[in-house]
């Protein structure tokens, strides 16, 4: 089943020629079945690209989503035109009256900040506290995971002396849980950040189960079962040329950075990457929608209760 958006949003076209399924409202609606209502509070500078990597991964699964872009109320973006906002996204003081069955939290370029000092701090608070009642699983993402895992756990952002940045070997931790359902024992997943979470604070916190993780850049997957949510501080939805984007980006402003560990063929910035996380990608974000079909209330206003 397809993923439903605007056809005027710009990732429609992008992933309708990647042939992911994809559908206008028009035709959603002669189809008599409940789709997914899944939000994307989305973070990031860029964000016509990150709208189309998570929407090519959530939109690869058997079942009907509808798709809503949300940014927070009054923080205005700098990166994306005025008239692209107005016409796709919602503040989250409108769209929080909803229930969804699923909300992604991206990540954002604010991690050298402590969580109070971020501008919109006093309402990402209120995001998650509102996910509690109104989402039925939330989806934290690099600094939108270790927001959520602070904000609930009082688990701490270290910053780092270095970028961690390049393409980590992980590995799984344990065989059991349906979020990593066909994933191999080791994979690669694309890391970017100057922050960590430590996994003896996470080990030490109530009800917190790391799924899979890295000798090098530490926890990736946590489950928190207990606020219905994933935190994930890597970057599975990343596209091919996105590490090589903030790399040349780097160069270009002078700004010291190391070659992205594990990226390029044989470390050689010349050469054109290669992506060896993309089925992973579709593995958990489609492992995540399908726990989400089979447990959330067919009566959407039953989320919370």
């Amino acid at each position: 089943m397809p993923i439903k958006i605007p056809s005027r949003l710009p990732a429609f076209d992008v992933l309708q020629s990647e042939g992911v399924m994809v559908m206008s409202e028009s035709a959603a609606a002669r189809q008599d079945i409940r789709p997914l209502q899944i939000g994307l509070l989305n973070l990031m500078p860029k964000k016509i690209q990150t709208e189309t990597q998570f929407a090519r991964l959530i939109g690869a699964t058997p079942v009907q989503i509808e798709l809503t872009l949300i940014r927070m109320s009054e923080h205005q973006s700098k990166n994306t035109s005025a008239d692209h906002m107005e016409a796709f996204y919602q503040p989250f003081q409108e769209a929080k009256s909803r229930k969804f069955d699923g909300l992604v939290i991206t990540g954002a370029p604010i991690e050298h900040l402590p969580f109070e000092e971020v501008s919109y701090w006093d309402e990402m608070t209120e995001v998650m506290d509102w996910t509690q009642t109104n989402v039925h699983s939330t989806f934290g993402v690099c600094w939108g995971g270790m927001a959520m895992i602070n904000y609930f756990h009082g688990v701490k952002k270290h910053l780092l002396d270095h970028k961690l940045f390049g393409c980590m070997r992980h590995q799984r931790q344990g065989n059991s849980s349906p979020y990593l359902r066909g994933f191999s024992d080791d994979l690669v997943v694309p890391v970017s950040r100057w922050t960590e979470v430590h996994q003896d604070e996470v080990s030490a916190a109530k009800n917190l189960k790391t799924l899979m993780s890295s000798d090098v850049s530490g926890p990736c997957i946590i489950e928190d079962r207990d606020h219905r949510a994933l935190y994930v501080f890597n970057h599975f939805e990343y596209d091919r040329g996105t590490l090589k984007e903030e790399y040349d980006r780097d160069i270009a402003n002078g700004t010291p950075i190391n070659v992205p560990a594990n990226y390029y063929p044989n470390d050689d910035p010349t050469l054109p990457p290669e992506n060896r996380w993309r089925s992973h990608g579709h593995l958990l974000y489609g492992n995540w929608i399908n726990e989400i079909y089979q447990t959330t209330p067919y009566d959407i206003a039953m989320i919370g209760k």
